[in-house]
Order: structure tokens, then C-alpha cells, then sequence
């Protein structure tokens, strides 16, 4: 659904909960406007939610909030990245792939790099330990995804041979003052070649070249989970934690109360940190194993 130009998706079987579509990208510079368009609407909407931008720590609005929090890059030239913001070891990451012939360079989304990302994508059903959501999907269906904010949006491409073995996509906000990675992978049997720091390394090029001082990689912390190795990797490329207010704004009495009791944030969310990290490992495990258990037959 739609509400003052803006994309919404509804997710929640009992608290229907709304937010933009691509709420770390996009954000709400008028929020009662799209408060009332909520209530107005035809579908029932419990809560609607949303972030400020990472230059704005301080809360703005009088709603319900809690503290959500981005991973970001702070930008100012390039040779301060690479002198001051990551170690020898990232450095020598970054150098790995250009040893290792990867050729980086900027690309528009056309039926050839649609293929090149389908390929990423089906290369394996897991990836870090879960079910990867776009295995098995088919090219177009990868080509309608890739292609959403276009208008704002930055292909760069890692290749070997003109074999595209990665790809990241940039997304800037309205206002020009954030660039988040909506995308970042790579085939893995290219790891050993580094080309997710040539990448990142190329994104961070990408903003000094536009003077937009902060790069954001979603969150830095989900939750209660600590530390694994996404988290790793965006500290060791200068990445640390911003806090920002997100906002909860009850529109249903059943809203209210989800609120009040908590309810607006998932199961797993509530779990102690002691028996989420168990039942991820057991999760990793299993996965594992039907990936082990596939690739034999």
C-alpha cells in the first residue's frame, strides 16, 4: 500500500505492524501526514513504525520510542579510511583482491548483471548459518528486485574474467546525507579473492566522490544477539554503532495494549540471550547439515 507517496508494507498476523518499505533508506520527514493516511486506509493497522536519519540521535517527535541503531561509516576522504579507520589486516584484504586480478567497476542493472546476481544467489541454499531467501528464485524475479529505488541507487561490480563474482548496491536517502548498502555478497567459492572488501572499499570511493559523509550497512546489533561474523566485519571496516530513535504510534486500541505489553517485537526478541544463541547454533547446525547432505548426493 501506498500513503503520501510512500511505499508501506504490513507485516504481523496478530499486531499488524506498518513501516516504509525500505525504512533504513527512506525516511519520514512528516510523519502525521502519514499517521492519518494510516488511520483512513481500508486495512487495519495496529502500529506504525519508523526510524530517524543518522544525523539525527536526538528525538524530534512526542511519540512512543525506543533506541534502534544503524552500523555507519563516517566518511571524510578516502586516505582517512584507509590510514585511520581499518587495520593492516583489512587493508591487506583490500589488496588481496586486486592481486587476485578482481577488476571493480560501475554497472547498470541490464539482463547481464541480473544474471551475474542470479548466479550469486543460487549458488548456495544457505549462507550464514540460515536458509538464504533469494535461492531458488528466477532471474526475472531477481531483476524486479534489484531494480526497486533505481533513481537513488548505485550498482558496483567485482569481476574475474568479465565473470561477475560480486556486486554491491548503494541506495541515498532524499536527502543526500546517508548512503546505506542495501546489497553486498559474493560468490563463495570466490572468497579466498576478497572481493566483499574490494567492494566495500569501492562504496566507500563512491561517497567521497558525492561528499556524503555517512555509509550505512543496516544494523550494527539485533537484539540481545552478540557478535558473529557480519559484525566482525563491519567493525574491522570502520563501521560502529549509532543509536537513533524509532518510534512506535499505536492507532488501534489492540495497538495500545500490543505496545503496553510488548508485543510489537518478535518471540525470538524476548528470549534471553542465552537460549537465542543455542537454538541459532542448533539452527546453523542444521542447515549445515542439509547442505552437506545435498551437496553428496
Amino acid at each position: 500500500m501506498k500513503a503520501c507517496g510512500k511505499e508501506i508494507t504490513v507485516s504481523g498476523k496478530v499486531v499488524h505492524i506498518a513501516r516504509l518499505d525500505a525504512e533504513k533508506y527512506i525516511f519520514v520527514d512528516d510523519p502525521e501526514s502519514i499517521i492519518d493516511a494510516l488511520r483512513a486506509s481500508q486495512q487495519r493497522i495496529d502500529l506504525f513504525t519508523f526510524l530517524q536519519r543518522v544525523n539525527e540521535t536526538l528525538p524530534k517527535y512526542p511519540y512512543p520510542m525506543e533506541r534502534d541503531n544503524f552500523a555507519v561509516l563516517s566518511i571524510s576522504t578516502f586516505d582517512h579510511w584507509w590510514t585511520k579507520q581499518v587495520d593492516a589486516k583489512t587493508r591487506n584484504m583490500v589488496r588481496k583482491a586486486e592481486k587476485k586480478s578482481v577488476i571493480l567497476r560501475d554497472v547498470c542493472l541490464d539482463d547481464s548483471l541480473a544474471h551475474g546476481i542470479w548466479r550469486i544467489y543460487n549458488e548456495s541454499s544457505v549462507r550464514q548459518g540460515r536458509l538464504f531467501p533469494h535461492y531458488g528464485k528466477d532471474q526475472n524475479a531477481v531483476y524486479r528486485e534489484a531494480a526497486t529505488y533505481l533513481e537513488r541507487s548505485q550498482f558496483i561490480g567485482a569481476f574475474l574474467d568479465d565473470e561477475l563474482i560480486g556486486f554491491i548496491k548503494l541506495v541515498w536517502d532524499e536527502s543526500r546525507t546517508q548512503v546505506g548498502l542495501m546489497n553486498i555478497m559474493s560468490l563463495i567459492q570466490h572468497r579466498d579473492k576478497a572481493p566483499n572488501n574490494a567492494l566495500l572499499a569501492a562504496a566507500v570511493r563512491f561517497c567521497v566522490s558525492r561528499r556524503i559523509s555517512s555509509l550505512v550497512y543496516a544494523n550494527f546489533s539485533y537484539g540481545k544477539k552478540q557478535g558473529d561474523s557480519l559484525s566482525v566485519f563491519k567493525h574491522n571496516n570502520g563501521f560502529r554503532q549509532v543509536d537513533v530513535p524509532r518510534y512506535y504510534i499505536p492507532l488501534t486500541r489492540r495497538g495500545v495494549l500490543a505496545l503496553r505489553l510488548g508485543l510489537h517485537h518478535r518471540f525470538v526478541d524476548r528470549l534471553p540471550e542465552s537460549v537465542a544463541a543455542k537454538l541459532r547454533a542448533y539452527r546453523e547446525a542444521w542447515y549445515n547439515r542439509r547442505l552437506n547432505s545435498a551437496e553428496a548426493l
